[in-house]
């Protein structure tokens, strides 16, 4: 029998929130299902990218770098690598989120993202940080492989502009990845939206190419390209040389990001096409 002074456990009223601010539990939760996710096969999404980032490492510099040709002062093995790497982060950081949500919708396993308490914003921290996780990871493979290849020196000379740039590029692809992720209804559209877009953006950035040696017009729209700001920023941690000014290149990504953040946040809180 319960004695009268035995109290039973303490719930909350009707009405009163169980989760004030922070769903902490269920934010770690779900970025741990995305890291998860593509670690599995990490084969795939981790050493692949460095394979094939040192195979257009060897192909470029055979190709243009046998006459000792400098840019931006220093050997155009030496200049590429670090395009290459960043390269190899912001493309997996896309991947990472519209691949996420579009199988999820195809699946029809989005219900069992939506359904938990969480808000707009811890479901996209929960998929940003799995973005940038696995850019950080492939970046940090793609440079432990071309620090020992033979021909290209990738030495830090400074970790701010590596750590910033390289956040905020994959920040910015993951944020257009979970607007291709929210807007496609298949497959078809994601690939669309990677060749189409993606891919040209960054090859167009000046990653294997220095702008300053275009002309005046084609240097001013290369300069339009926010790919551009993050590959140059990003380049100029390793090598000590920007071909842009790094001060507006930094607050232009900053300004991007924020905008991005808020167009994802309305459409991830409105339900828009992952409702349905």
């Amino acid at each position: 029998m319960m004695h009268a002074d035995n109290k039973l456990p303490a719930h909350p009223e009707p009405g009163v929130p169980v989760i004030a601010r922070l769903n902490s539990e269920g934010l770690k939760t779900l970025y741990l299902k995305e890291v998860r996710r593509f670690f599995k096969v990490q084969l795939q999404t981790i050493w692949a990218p460095a394979v094939t980032t040192l195979l257009f490492l060897v192909i470029f510099a055979v190709a243009l770098g046998r006459g000792k040709t400098l840019i931006l002062g220093v050997p155009y093995a030496d200049f590429l690598g670090p395009g290459l790497i960043i390269m190899g982060m912001i493309q997996n950081s896309f991947a990472n989120t519209s691949s996420s949500i579009l199988v999820a919708k195809v699946q029809g396993s989005i219900i069992d993202v939506l359904m938990p308490p969480l808000s707009a914003g811890e479901l996209m921290l929960a998929w940003v940080g799995g973005a940038l996780t696995r850019a950080w990871l492939v970046g940090c493979a793609v440079w432990a492989v071309m620090a020992v290849a033979p021909g290209v020196d990738v030495p830090i000379r400074n970790p701010l502009l590596i750590v910033y740039f390289g956040t905020m590029g994959a920040l910015l692809l993951a944020l257009l990845g979970i607007l291709t992720g929210i807007w496609a209804d298949k497959f078809d559209h994601a690939a669309a939206a990677t060749n189409f877009v993606i891919q040209p953006l960054t090859l167009l950035s000046g990653t294997f190419y220095a702008v300053e040696r275009l002309g005046p017009t084609v240097a001013s729209i290369a300069h339009m390209n926010p790919f551009f700001h993050i590959i140059d920023g990003f380049r100029a941690g390793f090598i000590g040389v920007s071909d842009g000014p790094l001060g507006q290149s930094a607050v232009l990504l900053a300004i991007t990001n924020a905008v991005l953040w808020v167009v994802c946040y309305r459409l991830v809180k409105s339900g828009w096409k992952l409702r349905a």
